[in-house]
Parts: C-alpha cells; sequence; structure tokens
C-alpha cells in the first residue's frame, strides 16, 4: 500500500541530507557526528515500519519519493478492508485485517462435568453442516481457565490444518471426543436414569415384578449410556426409559383420582416405594 505523509517526505529529506554529510565529513569528531545523524535518520523510517530496501534505495539515490510503499507484516487474507484511494489516515487507525487461514481455531464449549476428560493434545473429531458425511481431526491446544456461570461451560480451542481454505471464520462445527469412561465401571442407558434435581433414580425390577426406584450416584455420560457408581449391583434389570415409566403412572394416577370419591390411591406400608 502506498501512502503519502508529510512527515514521511521530511524524513526521508533528513535522511538524503545526513548521507550527504556523512560522505563529505573528514576524520574525526565531525566524521562521527554526520554517522551518527545518519543512523539515526535511518531508524526513524525503520521505526515507521519503511523497509531497508527502501531506506537503502533513497540513500543511494538521493531522490526523495512522494510516497511510500508499507508492506503487510504478514502473510495471509485480507478480511477486513477499511481504507480507500484518496482517503486520510489518522493516527491509530486500522487500514487492513490481514488472517493467515492455513490453520483455523475451532472454539468449543464443554460441559463443566465433562471438562476433566479434556487435556491438551486431545485429538478431537469435527464436523460441518457444509460438508455431510466427512470429519476432520483437530487438536486441541488450549482451555480456558474460567467457565461461564449462565451456560456452566468451559470453553476449549481446537487447532484445524486448512490447507485447501474449505473451513470459513464463523462456520458452526460440532465438536466430538472419544473417551473411555465405562470399560470398566457399571452402566446403564441414559435413558434409565431419571434425574428429579436433587437426585438420580433408577427403577429395577424385583423378582416379583414389581418395579421399584433406587437412588443411584451417577458418574460421567458419554453416548447412549452413564456410569452408575453406586446404588446398582451388576445383573439387576433396570427399566430403560425411566421417564417414559413415571410419565404413564402419572397419567394414569391422575385418570383414576378423578374417578370414585377423589380418594388418593392406596400405598402399602411397609414398602416406602410402593405406589410410585
Amino acid at each position: 500500500m502506498a501512502v503519502y505523509s508529510p512527515m514521511l517526505v521530511a524524513a526521508q529529506e533528513e535522511l538524503i541530507l545526513a548521507a550527504r554529510l556523512a560522505r563529505d565529513a573528514s576524520e574525526g569528531t565531525a566524521a562521527d557526528n554526520a554517522h551518527n545523524l545518519l543512523d539515526a535518520a535511518r531508524r526513524r523510517l525503520a521505526y515507521w515500519d519503511v523497509a531497508a530496501e527502501d531506506i537503502a534505495r533513497i540513500e543511494r539515490t538521493g531522490v526523495t519519493q512522494k510516497t511510500i510503499t508499507l508492506r503487510a507484516p504478514a502473510t495471509g487474507l485480507v478480511v477486513e478492508k477499511d481504507v480507500f484511494e484518496g482517503g486520510r489516515i489518522m493516527p491509530g487507525m486500522n487500514l487492513y485485517r490481514i488472517a493467515d487461514l492455513s490453520t483455523v481455531w475451532v472454539e468449543g464449549e464443554v460441559f463443566e462435568k465433562d471438562l476433566g476428560l479434556v487435556g491438551l493434545g486431545r485429538e478431537v473429531r469435527i464436523t460441518l453442516d457444509a460438508y455431510p458425511g466427512e470429519s476432520f481431526t483437530g487438536r486441541v491446544t488450549y482451555v480456558y481457565p474460567t467457565v461461564s456461570q449462565e451456560t456452566r461451560t468451559g470453553r476449549i480451542r481446537v487447532e484445524l490444518p486448512n490447507r485447501t481454505m474449505k473451513f470459513k471464520p464463523g462456520m458452526y462445527a460440532n465438536v466430538e471426543f472419544d473417551v473411555p469412561v465405562h470399560l470398566d465401571g457399571l452402566h446403564v442407558p441414559r435413558s434409565a436414569v431419571l434425574t428429579t434435581g436433587t437426585r438420580s433414580l433408577v427403577f429395577v425390577q424385583h423378582a416379583d415384578g414389581s418395579l421399584v426406584p433406587h437412588e443411584v450416584t451417577v458418574g460421567r455420560a458419554a453416548g447412549d449410556h452413564v456410569e452408575i457408581l453406586g446404588g446398582l449391583t451388576a445383573g439387576q434389570v433396570v427399566v430403560a426409559s425411566a421417564g417414559l415409566l413415571v410419565d404413564a403412572e402419572s397419567n394414569l394416577g391422575a385418570a383414576m383420582s378423578g374417578m370414585g370419591d377423589g380418594s388418593a390411591p392406596a400405598v402399602n406400608a411397609a414398602d416406602p416405594h410402593a405406589g410410585h
């Protein structure tokens, strides 16, 4: 980008004058001062990001350039352009925004209870709606140190190679992890656990065929299964859809309460779970 600035023109004139003085000065203090002045003039232009080859050409030719070419400090694609030909540039103004999209970041949100499974370097699978049926591999490069109080999620950053420029900034993506959380422990279908807010219940079929709720301690959940840390033993038969069972019984209880004299259904006092 070529830019005209009266200050740059003045800096070039100082460089040309300093170079002439350094050539004409004899040995001694005058020569040292001339060379110090020349070095200062070079640094002034360098501080304004004028390329070294441009400074050398001005010094060699002794010709002031009306416009100076400013080069981008990085290679990439122009994603924003806030300047136009003939426009005025003010100090601190952003002219261009350049991004290197050869590698992109995918920022995802992970539930608080699953943050312990996410670590630096973990390989993840990325899917995008723009490319159905395709999956891409990336790695976690950063885990943010805070958790959102509203969503109870933590943010992670995944680096994804983008050599073919298929991934565009602003796209939505799904991030999937493969974590072995159920290899050695007891687990049940996720739909078998009914969470009431303060506790978790699983309906267990007893020997007489009755379904009795058992309070359980749940661990990590992944896919369609959830880990059970306590409250169940291996071999017990549980209802696969506890929510559906409770909803059906609630509807049945409401229908029967509207019949007869409106009295509540009987509950076996010997079994506090009966009738639930």
